[in-house]
């Protein structure tokens, strides 16, 4: 099997919505895929843990097709048992450096680092290959989450020499100022898997990056 590597974390990352239809899942993962979408993360909290492991695993064939790093929200063991390309830890999920110990130096480990350019100096100093910032605006999967400046990107370019991701509340209108802000990549659940065309959205998505 091919390994993914970090650099890989650019442009659009999909991050799956709480879906229980696992053939709607498939198809519209799928879409996204097709529409350019560079990233995707397994994210679901509405299933069990047999359930999770199912979905993930056909999931994971599926990215592996479109030749896409396919990354396990929050739990480690899944991302062991699948063999899957990597996890992404927020700041309740484990020790970094456990995980990697875990998984690893061929694995993708991703880390939430909120609105603190500490909190990504210290992950970058244990060893993950991407930070992400967020919220970056008012979240739907995250209403609560505090809120993320975006001259947090330009402020990190300084001290962290990993690819950069943005998230919360990203939609079509607001994604360039985060482009332009200096994120490498956007993560995006509802403005993706809310649409009506989610190829196109990806496409959409995706195409900001060129501009």
């Amino acid at each position: 099997m091919k390994k993914m590597k970090a650099n890989q974390i650019k442009g659009l990352y999909a991050i799956t919505p709480d879906e229980l239809d696992i053939d709607k899942l498939l198809n519209n993962v799928r879409s996204a895929l097709k529409g350019g979408a560079s990233v995707l993360q397994y994210r679901n909290k509405a299933v069990s843990k047999q359930v999770a492991f199912e979905q993930a695993s056909l999931l994971l064939d599926l990215c592996h097709e479109y030749g896409t790093p396919f990354i396990i929200n929050d739990d480690v063991e899944l991302a062991l048992k699948l063999d899957a390309d990597g996890v992404h830890l927020g700041s309740s999920d484990g020790s970094l450096r456990d995980a990697r110990k875990k998984l690893g130096d061929g694995k993708i480990i991703g880390a939430s680092c909120y609105n603190k350019v500490e909190i990504a100096q210290f992950a970058q100093q244990n060893g993950v290959d991407y930070i992400a910032f967020g919220a970056c605006f008012l979240s739907g999967t995250k209403p609560h989450a505090p809120k993320a400046d975006l001259t947090l990107f330009t402020k990190a370019k300084a001290t962290i020499h990993l690819p950069t991701v943005a998230i919360g509340g990203i939609t079509y209108e607001n994604a360039s100022s985060v482009i332009a802000a200096g994120a490498d990549s956007i993560a995006v659940i509802g403005a993706l898997w809310n649409s009506d065309d989610i190829e196109q959205t990806a496409q959409q998505f995706t195409q900001l990056f060129n501009q």
